[in-house]
């Protein structure tokens, strides 16, 4: 995809971005975010950044992911996705963060946190990160 070339934007206004490893990927489907689900990303990616040093980083399937520094290569603690209404935080071990997220999965360890337009809590998003982080990771 050339820099001028507009990003696609999927459903929801998810932005389709080629898969990537590292923040560059990242930080290219949070430029492509519309309207305030950006601020939300880039606050997440902040939030993610500041909390776990050296965070590893890519895009998949339309998502960024985020994985643990020490963790074996290819998985991930906590991905998100943009949706109409809201931005949808995975994370992919979250029966064992306290409290539980309260979104619910078919997968039996996932739990999710929709977002909505001012709606961040970002103490409560921090600590679920910093726990997530110190979890195994989800191979994907």
């Amino acid at each position: 995809m050339a820099k001028d070339e507009p990003v696609l934007l999927l459903s929801g206004g998810n932005p389709q971005i080629p898969k990537g490893e590292g923040d560059g990927p990242v930080q290219a489907y949070i430029a492509a975010v519309p309207g305030w689900k950006q601020d939300i990303c880039r606050r997440v990616d902040a939030i993610v950044t500041e909390r776990v040093p050296g965070v590893r980083k890519a895009v998949k399937w339309n998502s960024p992911f985020y994985g643990a520094p020490d963790g074996p290569p290819g998985t991930w603690f906590l991905s998100y996705h943009c949706f109409t209404k809201y931005v949808k935080v995975s994370f992919f071990r979250g029966t064992s963060l306290d409290p539980v997220p309260a979104g619910k999965s078919k997968h039996p360890e996932v739990r999710y946190l929709d977002i909505r337009e001012g709606e961040l809590d970002e103490a409560q998003l921090a600590d679920w990160v910093e726990q997530a982080s110190r979890l195994p990771g989800e191979k994907m």
